[in-house]
């Protein structure tokens, strides 16, 4: 039997570190080409939830995580393949530098077969931008380096130096103009969520598409070379049923709101393949919480919001009546500081919250904990990542601790009591959608049982 192979042209945005400008051009190239009526797939690497919704707005489609260690090779082998199958435009943006984390952007690039482009920052260099990209692009023999864009180029003067400079077979694919008026707004942990500011990112990728519209070098605004995709072999989203329904008859009640946020697709997906039916709450603006049978309170920004949860009270009733029922809870990261009884926000007042975990929760400027670790959970492990700035004190004594990817240290503690699982982790659901039912079905079993 032929294996079926589905054929788009594909293109993966790197950088030699973060900072460089990814994001802003991946989301001008998505808006670009969906101007131009084709279909565009865009695909973060990493752990990430901001970046997507900004890239998904740009583009007019979903976007998903693409990690081979918090996913599987198989499972993003038929991500690719499925977008391919329907796609003209296929964009990952990569994360941090290119060689960077284990595995890495070029390690995903290379096991798929995607050509990269370097982004980098030219401002205060020229010839040796050239010499950094050139390094780049020959310090691994798998991975293919298509073209370079100059980002914050000066000058057309500027331009020239480093495309002079640069190596035969390695051009100069735009040359980028600082302009403030294409730059996406950032906060603490990053961008700024789009559903807060959708107004003024259009007008912002309507200026990034005249942004790559005025470069002197044209290379992006054609499409790249189609790559060949190929189906996994063992995972197949589209054409089986790789779960079981765990879940079936089961409501699922979901927090969603400008303070909790950070949900990956992926997950919801994951809940309703094992049989869940999902419903939507807002902790902020409701004031009852629906008919369900267990509740997940994502990350987020609560951090900004904390008068506001805080003084809506029925709602606080609501999840503390429904804790002490013995239903089951999911608390990740802002989900556990909104479970805590107090929260202290960036001015340093502090609110009471749910107060059902015990201890205090309080916001710690700059520094913070971020970084890949499988969540060891009674009910089975679940590849997860940290990503907060924020402390917790006088927290239970932990049912278990995040091993981290590279680093013997204890990771994120874990925390279980009655029917709730609180931690700073953020669970990414497909690694185990078995142990993600136990977890909402409430069901534990003993640590020997789940390694």
């Amino acid at each position: 039997m032929t294996t079926p192979v589905a054929y788009c042209p594909a293109l993966f945005l790197t950088a030699p570190a973060s900072n460089q400008g990814k994001t802003t051009i991946t989301a001008a190239l998505a808006r670009y080409f969906t101007q131009q009526g084709k279909l565009v797939r865009v695909f973060k690497t990493g752990p990430d939830y901001l970046d997507p919704q900004i890239l998904a707005q740009a583009s007019q489609q979903p976007v998903e995580p693409l990690d081979i260690w918090m996913a599987g090779v198989e499972y993003c082998q038929d991500k690719l393949y499925q977008a391919a199958r329907e796609a003209d435009l296929i964009l990952v943006e990569g994360a941090m530098g290119m060689f960077d984390g284990e595995p890495s952007s070029a390690d995903l690039a290379a096991r798929f077969g995607l050509p990269m482009v370097i982004v980098m920052d030219v401002k205060g260099m020229a010839q040796t931008a050239a010499a950094v990209v050139s390094g780049l692009a020959n310090f691994r023999d798998d991975v293919e380096v298509s073209g370079f864009i100059a980002n914050r180029c000066g000058s057309e003067r500027h331009a020239q130096l480093i495309r002079d400079a640069l190596p035969e077979g390695l051009p100069l694919l735009a040359t980028l103009k600082r302009d403030e008026e294409v730059v996406l707004p950032e906060r603490h942990l990053g961008l700024v969520q789009a559903n807060e500011v959708r107004d003024e990112l259009e007008v912002r990728f309507n200026s990034a598409v005249e942004w790559l519209n005025s470069s002197p070098d044209k290379g992006l605004l054609t499409l790249p070379k189609a790559v060949a995709f190929y189906p996994a072999t063992s995972y197949s989203a589209a054409t089986s049923e790789p779960i079981t329904q765990s879940l079936a008859g089961k409501t699922i009640g979901i927090a969603k709101d400008a303070a909790f946020s950070f949900i990956y697709d992926a997950n919801l997906v994951t809940l309703q393949s094992l049989g869940a039916k999902l419903v939507f709450f807002s902790p902020l603006k409701d004031h009852h919480l629906p008919d369900v049978d267990a509740l997940w309170l994502p990350g987020g920004y609560p951090e900004l919001y904390t008068q506001a949860l805080s003084e809506n009270t029925l709602m606080r009733e609501a999840i503390r009546a429904f804790y002490q029922s013995g239903k089951s809870i999911l608390a990740e990261c802002g989900g556990m500081l909104y479970s805590l009884e107090t929260l202290t926000d960036l001015e340093e007042k502090t609110y009471p919250m749910l107060g059902i975990l015990t201890g205090q929760g309080a916001m710690r400027g700059k520094r913070g904990c971020q970084g890949m670790q499988t969540a060891v959970l009674p009910q089975g492990e679940i590849r997860a990542h940290a990503h907060h700035r924020s402390r917790s004190a006088n927290t239970p004594t932990p049912v278990a601790y995040g091993r981290r990817q590279r680093h013997p240290a204890p990771g994120e503690a874990i925390y279980q009591t009655r029917g709730l699982t609180a931690s700073y982790l953020h669970l990414f659901f497909p690694s185990n959608p078995e142990a993600i039912a136990q977890v909402f079905l409430g069901n534990r079993v003993s640590m020997d049982e789940a390694s």
